[in-house]
């Protein structure tokens, strides 16, 4: 059991564990769970850590069929500027390994932002805590036990 589904299971949230053989050489780790799983990418979603420009890291989730705006997460996280965290870094702070970075469970609370297209969804998934593992769960219950701010953040 990885930190996020013992996150999920502290917090009460209902949620569906999906699992894959993950390809090492798949480009991109949100898509290829979308593909191998069957999903909606629309409803799959990449933790992100970037780094603000007053030094402190911070999450962006957003669909894996669109791109972080640095620029909007900056603005809804107070700061003029985001740029995204080294990959040391971000598992350091997470610690996760890149590709399997959730938002739930990690090693430091950081400030969370959820791309608000998330909350006309029934159900998102996002990284299970290790590369070929999803969580399914609502909207409202990762914004809950991630204490996320909504906001339009991803770009196509």
């Amino acid at each position: 059991m990885t930190p996020a589904v013992k996150a999920l299971e502290r917090g009460g949230a209902a949620y569906e564990l999906l699992s894959y053989e993950h390809d090492p050489r798949a480009p991109a780790y949100g898509e290829e769970a979308a593909n191998v799983l069957g999903l909606d990418p629309h409803t799959v979603f990449k933790t992100l850590i970037v780094r603000l420009d007053d030094g402190r890291l911070a999450v962006g989730i957003v669909p894996v069929t669109g791109q972080l705006d640095l620029k909007a997460l900056a603005k809804a996280a107070g700061a003029r500027r985001a740029s995204m965290a080294e990959a040391a870094e971000a598992e350091r702070a997470t610690g996760y390994v890149l590709g399997g970075i959730s938002p739930l469970g990690q090693k430091k609370r950081l400030p969370v932002f959820l791309d608000s297209s998330a909350e006309a969804l029934r159900r998102l998934h996002v990284s299970g805590g290790r590369r070929g593992l999803e969580i399914a769960l609502a909207p409202a219950d990762l914004i809950r036990l991630c204490q996320a701010c909504l906001a339009p953040l991803a770009r196509t």
